[in-house]
């Protein structure tokens, strides 16, 4: 749905949204912010019919309200149409979002965020603490994905602030240090973990993506140990070295694939190392990996044909 046919008027007065979810004016906005807020938190969504951004944004807020359950209000303010409120406030750019409790606002943010940074906000805003630890969670792990490094290692910070024990988080943040290359920090968090956590699959993850950065140096340069392999094809060693190498440079099909020739053309070759690398890559990668879920019903395939 878009910005400029809001629920509210799809849904008239008697809308259940109705409550929840409804626009403004300049008039209106003493009773349907500052008034209101003094009872259950209010979000202010200042838009614009031909901001884009805006567009994407409004929906997962009001998915967002919808999903408090009447914690919290969302309140939409056309800044073409009203554009005194906004000026007073000091809004520059759109769109703009302010959390208004007791009368006034007390957090904000602008851009259009994703929908666990939108949860996590809400959930700080109504006193949440497990829905926020949780949103923060997933936007880090989203941050990490992405290759947002840095977004993340602060992100899985914030939750160790209220929950230094988290072994996610610290799992996250040994990852962040992974990425960057700070092994030696990697392995001081992962040593923060409680040992009732220390078998956990996030945990178990970071300490196989740790170790196998460590071997990473040795692995050799990727197009050197292509020739090296096109001179032998049956050179073990070397097929095991180009996967290293590939998982370093983040081409986990590709390290999947060496490994699995040598699982079905040598499996016994230095004691399975074939098979228990892959394994390993499998924790380090995670479970929904595209290369891990590929890669285990491949082997499985070889292994129990």
């Amino acid at each position: 749905m878009s910005v400029d046919t809001p629920i509210l008027k799809v849904g008239g007065a008697g809308s259940p949204d109705s409550d929840l979810i409804k626009n403004t004016t300049t008039k209106d906005f003493m009773r349907d912010v500052i008034e209101a807020s003094r009872e259950t938190p209010v979000l202010v969504d200042f838009w614009a019919p031909w901001c884009g951004p805006c567009r994407q944004l409004t929906p997962i807020l009001e998915k967002a309200v919808r999903a408090a359950k009447g914690a919290v209000k969302l309140v939409k303010l056309n800044i073409d149409d009203h554009p005194q409120i906004p000026g007073q406030m000091g809004v520059q750019s759109i769109p703009a979002v302010f959390a208004f409790q007791d009368g006034r606002p007390v957090d904000g943010f602008m851009g259009a965020l994703p929908e666990s940074r939108i949860n996590a906000f809400i959930a700080r805003l109504i006193g949440d603490d497990a829905g926020d630890i949780a949103a923060d969670l997933e936007a880090a792990e989203a941050a990490l994905a992405a290759g947002d490094v840095n977004t993340a290692a602060q992100m899985f910070g914030e939750v160790l602030q209220s929950d230094r024990e988290n072994a996610q988080a610290l799992a996250g943040l040994a990852k962040c240090y992974i990425k960057t290359g700070e092994l030696a920090r990697a392995e001081q968090t992962l040593a923060l973990v409680p040992p009732a956590k220390a078998e956990s699959a996030p945990v178990a993850s970071a300490r196989a993506a740790l170790e196998l950065q460590r071997k990473a140096p040795s692995a050799g340069d990727i197009e050197s140990l292509r020739a090296k392999l096109a001179a032998d094809p049956k050179d073990p060693q070397a097929r095991f070295d180009l996967a290293l190498a590939l998982n370093t440079k983040g081409d986990h099909s590709g390290a999947v694939d060496e490994l699995l020739i040598l699982v079905a053309k040598n499996r016994t070759w230095d004691d399975d190392a074939a098979r228990k690398q892959l394994v390993q890559l499998f924790d380090a990668w995670g479970p929904s990996d595209p290369a891990t879920i590929m890669g285990r019903q491949r082997l499985s395939s070889l292994l129990f044909a």
